[in-house]
């Protein structure tokens, strides 16, 4: 004997079935040094790797995260964020607290924020900023961080060339080479040298960056500051969109994220 189910049976007995996927952003810190970057890839130890592996341990579930950008070997991040998704509600402190337990030393969550389902980590980022380090003394406790440069520098120059970089968007000269995107234009909001103790940072806020494109323009400006670089030439570097006439690329090491904002968050 068939049993005949009216159309609203159907429907609630679809309903029920589904489960409800909710989506957390994870804002979290790392020391790059002992990471192939944050992207995973095989027979390398990376960041993504780890926190993803944390996460579905604790949530005894598969977990996916989708990182807001990725970051090179060595580099590091003050404030990164990656979204994921889970079906189950859970007590934010409680896996904060398990989290940071279970992670390296080396990775520490600060948050776990609940947002909308279409929330994305890196499509919805408005802006990035990134900082690069650079010692000017050698220093034994900061080798890990923070690159050394024994040649002093002109920073009143630096930051000349700063001014140039807001005249342009097409930043192509300063991506690696054979870089897979659909454009290498770039909105950059913000660009400074600053002279801090014994060593100089470069602050750089932009809505999007080119693969290597933060270290390749601080090696472009060291040799700015150590004037084997002029102004003019910087001007014909960017407008050559070639990255074989830029300057070298900075060790990752001295690289920091510090800042990715949202319009949630």
């Amino acid at each position: 004997m068939k049993i005949k189910l009216s159309p609203f049976s159907i429907i609630f007995a679809i309903y029920k079935s589904k489960e409800i996927v909710l989506r957390y952003f994870l804002e979290f810190a790392y020391n790059g040094t002992h990471y192939h970057g944050w992207q995973i890839q095989p027979n390398a130890k990376t960041v993504q790797e780890t926190l993803t592996t944390a996460l579905s341990l604790l949530l005894k579930n598969p977990i996916e995260l989708v990182g807001a950008g990725r970051t090179d070997a060595g580099v590091h991040a003050k404030k990164m964020f990656a979204h994921f998704d889970y079906i189950e509600t859970f007590e934010t402190e409680e896996l904060l607290k398990k989290l940071n337990s279970f992670l390296p030393k080396d990775i520490a969550v600060h948050n776990i924020h609940p947002v909308a389902t279409d929330a994305h980590a890196r499509f919805d980022a408005l802006t990035r900023t990134y900082e690069y380090h650079i010692t000017l003394e050698k220093d034994v406790f900061s080798d890990e961080t923070r690159w050394y440069q024994h040649r002093p520098l002109n920073l009143d120059l630096m930051n000349e060339a700063c001014k140039i970089l807001f005249e342009y968007e097409d930043f192509e000269c300063f991506s690696k080479t054979n870089s897979d995107v659909f454009t290498f234009n770039c909105t950059i909001f913000n660009a400074v040298w600053e002279q801090k103790e014994s060593h100089v940072v470069f602050t750089i806020t932009a809505n999007r960056f080119l693969r290597n494109m933060v270290r390749a323009i601080v090696g472009t400006m060291v040799n700015i500051g150590m004037q084997k670089t002029s102004l003019s030439e910087f001007r014909t570097i960017i407008e050559s969109k070639n990255r074989s006439k830029a300057g070298f690329s900075v060790p990752g090491k001295g690289l920091f994220l510090t800042q990715v904002t949202y319009p949630y968050i």
